[in-house]
């Protein structure tokens, strides 16, 4: 038994894969005129179709509003009970139904051309009554479904979501819809913080920054670097402009080096000159990457690598989720 379920799943799993292999080799310039379709509109993309074809209308909304494309699902039996209000002549609509004829989706079609609203069909039926009256037809035709029971929607299901996938891919070129773009959509995913969330955000300033100037004894870096909590202390000159800094790393080195020869030695005798800096503007992601480069753990923020306007830590960008 085990066998035989082992072989089913691996079977309807080529089976939906060479459902979308048929789809690629079938794809023609109507896909183009769907996007340019949409591309044009002034309104919202309105999808809709009825059972698992209404779950995959609904996944496509949500799709095409990630990338910046105004959708809506609406069931067309609400539709035709008081939400066809919410459907203006500015609209598109993308409607599912594999055979073509879903009685709910063709009687909704009237009130659609009445409003003057495109129709993009996605059917199985390239001949069906829902395709003959459509601007544009998908074909999202298939040879079987990948279920052992046949009248289950899987490679059918699985193909329009595919269809919708690359209507939405085609959108992002047509669109020139950038990563930058996607984040403002998602301000609260991970991929939001890591390309929102810039160094001033997180970076430490003002009192909270360790300056040293380059004749502080090795007790008095000691003290400042310990009493910040960055494992840094910058060294300025009187301007507050950068001359160089000392970390917990050139502690440990001077140590190791002078023994205690080193409690005689200035700033200026341990720390690291012209030191790894970023602008306040620079994504935080950006600050990651050269912490991870370089092996450090602080970078000096300055707009012109000379003044000193911050520091921002490793530990800041762990905790704000950019990482």
């Amino acid at each position: 038994m085990t066998d035989e379920i082992f072989d089913t799943i691996k079977k309807a799993i080529d089976i939906e894969k060479e459902a979308v292999i048929d789809l690629s080799q079938r794809v023609g310039r109507e896909f183009v005129e769907a996007v340019e379709l949409i591309h044009a509109s002034k309104g919202r993309l309105i999808c809709s179709g009825v059972g698992k074809s209404g779950l995959i209308a609904k996944k496509i909304a949500s799709t095409m509003s990630s990338i910046g494309v105004p959708s809506i699902f609406v069931h067309p039996t609400d539709a035709i009970h008081g939400d066809l209000g919410m459907i203006t002549k500015d609209d598109i609509a993308l409607l599912l139904s594999y055979s073509g004829k879903t009685e709910e989706l063709l009687f909704l079609l009237p009130l659609l051309k009445r409003f003057g609203v495109p129709i993009i069909s996605v059917v199985g039926n390239i001949n069906s009554e829902l395709a003959k009256r459509s601007n544009v037809v998908l074909d999202a035709s298939i040879k079987k479904e990948a279920s052992p029971i046949k009248l289950v929607p899987t490679s059918s299901t699985t193909v329009s979501l595919v269809i919708g996938d690359a209507l939405a891919a085609g959108l992002i070129v047509k669109n020139n819809f950038k990563e930058e773009d996607f984040a403002v959509l998602h301000p609260g995913g991970s991929i939001g913080k890591k390309l929102l969330i810039k160094v001033e955000d997180l970076m430490h300033f003002g009192d909270e920054v360790p300056f040293i100037d380059k004749n502080s004894k090795f007790n008095d870096v000691v003290y400042e670097i310990s009493s910040k909590r960055l494992g840094i202390a910058v060294v300025a000159d009187d301007n507050k402009n950068l001359l160089g800094i000392v970390t917990d790393g050139d502690l440990r080195r001077a140590f190791e080096k002078f023994s205690k020869s080193v409690f005689d030695m200035e700033a200026q005798d341990i720390m690291t000159k012209n030191p790894k800096t970023i602008e306040s503007s620079a994504l935080a992601a950006k600050a990651a990457n050269i912490m991870e480069q370089y092996s450090i753990t602080s970078l000096v923020v300055s707009d012109n690598g000379k003044s000193i306007d911050g520091i921002i830590h490793l530990h800041d960008i762990l905790k704000a989720g950019v990482l």
